[in-house]
């Protein structure tokens, strides 16, 4: 059975799989990134997860992985194959893609972590069957993923997407990047896990506390949430000015409060559009498996690109490309 090996590297985690050509998961596994160890430990770590997927791919289908995509946070050189900088991992210029292809003897495809996870909610989840969408990533910070006819729109230095640091509010809270009033400063999941400990009084509040909060009425929380809710309906409507996209897709652990954010969410878009259509604003669908569906998409687009796949992996229809046939930990 042709695939690939899938990896979608985090901060404390890695998700992988093997991937088959109709994008379906076939195998899944994960493992702590091991970052506590320093930098060299979580390359070391990549390396021989991908190597054990490679053995198993083997072992269970009695053929190598034809190639492998990778996800990582930070900044990335896709061209290149290069993990330039990622702060929660503790590296800088990592010639990734070189040394995962040395080790599996097998083509490597490199991609950004929301950019990947867009790919795959475009082109297999929510975004299915949209010509051009726009997935945002409400975590920890705010990132997009620009998406035309099926791909995701890296930009001309590798950046494209970065909406979480469009300014909303110029007299706003600092925010890492230098500037004041970054989109990301006020409507994370971290801005509002930050704003609702203080509103509360609880130090150990999270943004799913507040959500609950909202829910039930409490006036502190609808506040919060507001805010929050309104600054986003900003971000986006810059957002949805320049790039007129069909279709929205919110992801992210913000997301996970579902109606209570996107019942408000729709309403404050409509009150600030003028001429500009409204999108369709859906909840991503796939999860925490896009990383690694993304992955599988960038190694299959790879084998296209160098004339050794006829067509590019779409999901079969009526299936789930979230479904695999075995998972392992």
């Amino acid at each position: 059975m042709r695939h690939v090996i899938a990896l979608d590297v985090g901060g404390t985690g890695m998700k992988a799989a093997l991937v088959g050509a109709d994008g379906a998961l076939l195998h899944e596994a994960r493992r702590a990134t091991g970052r506590e160890h320093g930098a060299d430990a979580v390359v070391r770590n990549i390396l021989d997860f991908a190597a054990d997927l490679r053995r198993v791919g083997e072992e269970r289908f009695g053929v190598p992985a034809e190639a492998a995509g990778v996800a990582v946070p930070g900044i990335i050189d896709a061209e290149h194959g290069i993990a330039v900088f990622a702060a929660n991992l503790g590296w800088r210029d990592v010639p990734l893609r070189q040394l995962l292809s040395e080790r599996l003897g097998a083509p490597v495809a490199l991609g950004h972590d929301v950019r990947t996870g867009g790919l795959a909610e475009g082109r297999l989840g929510a975004g299915r069957g949209a010509d051009r969408f726009l997935f945002l990533a409400l975590g920890t910070g705010i990132a997009g993923a620009i998406g035309i006819d099926g791909r995701v729109e890296p930009g001309a230095h590798g950046s494209a997407g970065e909406i979480g640091h469009i300014v909303v509010r110029p007299d706003g809270p600092p925010c890492g990047c230098g500037q004041r009033g970054c989109l990301e400063r006020l409507a994370s999941a971290s801005a509002v896990t930050e704003a609702w400990a203080a509103a509360s009084g609880d130090p150990d509040a999270d943004a799913a506390d507040c959500a609950k909060a909202v829910e039930s009425g409490d006036p502190r929380a609808v506040a919060v949430w507001q805010q929050a809710v309104g600054a986003l309906a900003d971000g986006l409507v810059t957002a949805l000015t320049l790039l007129d996209p069909r279709t929205l897709i919110i992801g992210g652990g913000l997301a996970e409060a579902g109606e209570t954010l996107f019942l408000p969410l729709r309403a404050a878009v409509d009150e600030r559009i003028t001429f500009q259509p409204r999108p369709g604003i859906v909840p991503a669908a796939l999860g925490d498996t896009a990383g690694c569906l993304g992955a599988g998409l960038l190694a299959w687009d790879l084998l296209a690109a160098e004339g050794d796949l006829e067509s590019l992996p779409t999901a079969r229809p009526g299936t789930d490309p979230r479904q695999s046939t075995e998972v392992s930990t």
